[in-house]
Order: structure tokens, then C-alpha cells, then sequence
């Protein structure tokens, strides 16, 4: 039996009924007729209301393949530490969008310590709310999720450039797409200086900086790990720029100053 995987926070971090969700992801999204296409992106994976503002200005910036794939830090707990689902459907109120086995098959033989394990994405909510943003710009997506808990930076480069290869053997393009949002629960002060420095490292291509300056700087940056993946794959596969697309904090909507998330929607070509 194939596996369907449903949606965990529907109603909660997005709305729950299709025509509503459809009118809020559009209302997001302002496709460029520049968009180019992209190795790969950061978007933030907050409640809509904070954070759909700079995941839609990431995906209308660039063009969405129909592959994509998906990698988002474990705020859960549950499950391996490296855990891929390479069959099956996840559903949104969107639709079904279809794992690409194909694709989750190379990246698994590129990188054998990726475990089958559905159990860390049943809850996990940072591919989730990526989803319809990546459907509403290409209908035809497939996708392949992998939620990483672990920081071990030899571990995470190691399968940044395993990603590289798999990406490098497909016929059709592949987007790499990292789930995070930036620094957590400080002053809006301290979070934009905070995040301003991991940014910088971000732009530079820099994965070994970003992971440095997290570490050092005391960045809660939930999802470093994808984005140190992301920046190690985009290398090996010729990036030559970063792009910073939009930067907010959820105190721009709340105008709670004293204890905010950031937000930066990060574009690599």
C-alpha cells in the first residue's frame, strides 16, 4: 500500500479550505515574468500570517520544476536522524503531490545513512506549509522530503555534496529547497543583528561560515542544517550567487518587539 501522508497543520499554520487556502497563497505570490530558474532557495515555514509574505516572494522570484527537493530541520524529535520518505503522497488542501521515487531512490544510493522513516514527518510542519507555495507555481510537482536532526557539520556536507550528485544524474532539473525560519524569541534588535550575520555568510555561498557563525553567535536557526545542505549541494552544482528576496520578523505584523522570529527568503542561482 502506498502511504499518505496527511496534512498535520492545516487550520493552524494555513487555512484549511481549498478555495481559501488557493486565494491566501496567491495573494502571496507575484509572479515575476523574470523569474528565472534556481538551484536552490531558503523560505521560512512560520504560520502564514507571519511568515507567507517572504515564502511567497521567494517561490514567485524563481521557476519551480516539476521536481523538487524538500529539507527541513526535526522539530520534533521523533524519528532517524536523517529521514527520507521515497514513496507515497502528501496531501494538502491543495491536492496530493506525489513523492518522487525515482529521485529518492538516487539520493538514498548517493547517501545510504538516509533511513526510511515516515514517523518524523507525520508531525513535522516545516515541508508542510511549503507545499502549496511549490504546488500553486507548478501543478505538476513531485517532491522528495527529508527532514534532517542532526548538526554535525562533516555529516551535513557530506550530504550536500551526495545531493549534488544525485541532482547531477536526473535528465530533468532539480529544485533544492531548504525550510527555515532565522533567529528565535529575542528583541527585534538583537534577532535582525543576529540574522544580518548569518545572512551575510548565506550570500557568500558560505556553508562552513553559516555553520560557524550559528554556532558561535548563539543563532537559533531552527533549520541551519537544510540550509547548510542546500548551500554544499548549490556549490558543487555551480552556484555563482545568493540572493536575499525579502527579511521580516513576525513583530512586523504582531508589533511585538520584545520577543520575535526572523524571517529571510534566500534565492541561489
Amino acid at each position: 500500500m502506498s502511504t499518505i501522508r496527511h496534512p498535520a497543520v492545516a487550520g493552524r499554520f494555513y487555512p484549511q479550505n481549498r478555495e481559501t487556502l488557493a486565494h491566501e497563497v496567491h495573494s502571496f505570490l507575484s509572479p515575476s515574468p523574470h523569474a528565472l530558474p534556481a538551484i536552490g532557495c531558503i523560505a521560512p515555514h512560520a504560520g502564514y500570517i507571519y511568515s507567507g509574505a517572504v515564502a511567497g516572494a521567494v517561490f514567485a522570484s524563481l521557476q519551480v520544476p516539476e521536481r523538487c527537493i524538500v529539507l527541513c530541520p526535526n522539530h520534533t524529535g521523533m524519528g532517524k536522524p536523517l529521514s527520507i520518505m521515497s514513496k507515497g503522497t502528501w496531501e494538502t488542501p491543495l491536492g496530493a503531490v506525489a513523492i518522487d521515487t525515482p529521485l529518492a531512490l538516487s539520493l538514498k544510493e548517493h547517501f545510504p545513512r538516509l533511513g526510511e522513516d515516515a514517523a518524523a514527518h507525520r508531525s513535522e510542519h516545516a515541508i508542510e506549509v511549503e507545499l502549496p507555495f511549490l504546488q500553486a507555481r507548478n501543478p505538476r510537482l513531485t517532491f522528495v522530503p527529508i527532514a534532517l536532526g542532526t548538526g554535525q557539520f562533516d555529516v551535513l556536507q557530506a550530504f550536500g555534496e551526495a545531493v549534488a550528485a544525485a541532482v547531477q544524474s536526473q535528465d530533468a532539473p532539480v529544485l533544492i529547497v531548504a525550510s527555515s525560519d532565522m533567529n528565535h524569541y529575542e528583541n527585534d534588535r538583537i534577532t535582525r543583528m543576529k540574522d544580518h550575520k548569518a545572512i551575510e555568510r548565506i550570500l557568500a555561498l558560505d556553508p562552513r561560515g553559516l555553520f560557524d557563525v550559528v554556532t558561535n553567535e548563539d543563532i537559533s536557526m531552527c533549520g541551519f542544517g537544510p540550509a547548510v545542505v542546500m548551500l554544499t549541494a548549490a556549490r558543487k552544482l555551480g552556484a555563482k550567487s545568493a540572493e536575499l528576496i525579502k527579511y521580516a520578523t513576525s513583530g512586523d505584523v504582531s508589533g511585538d518587539r520584545e520577543q520575535v522570529v526572523g524571517y529571510a527568503g534566500v534565492v541561489v542561482r
